[in-house]
């Protein structure tokens, strides 16, 4: 089922306010991430799927996150026959950091993209 091109967006678009969804593994979650992202790591999305929808508010964007964009553009393709204004970030973590968008880490260290 083809839904016509993926809805995209450059990171350095993501409004500040922006509803990011990280769906990285815990290992680049840990390295960094943005600062108020929701992580539910692709791995084990379906299953926790009512995380997502506790967090969001009805018909806000869901900006979906992870490295390059591959994975982030499978669950955006999800949420959207969930019927959910999803999103692909273009690029993923990589892209966020070239475009100079604020990171963060658990402990406070200098934050990276894994």
């Amino acid at each position: 089922m083809n839904f016509g091109p993926l809805p995209s967006v450059d990171a350095a678009a993501v409004p500040a306010d922006g509803f990011v969804l990280d769906v990285r593994e815990d290992d680049e979650w840990a390295a960094g991430h943005v600062d108020g992202a929701l992580h539910l790591p692709m791995s084990g999305f379906v299953a926790r799927f009512g995380e997502l929808t506790e967090a969001v508010e009805d018909g806000r964007r869901v900006h979906v996150m992870c490295r390059v964009g591959g994975r982030s553009a499978q669950v955006t393709q999800y949420l959207l026959q969930q019927g959910l204004d999803a999103v692909n970030i273009d690029g993923g973590m990589k892209a966020w950091e070239a475009a100079g968008r604020p990171m963060v880490t658990e402990g406070g260290g200098a934050a990276f993209v894994l």
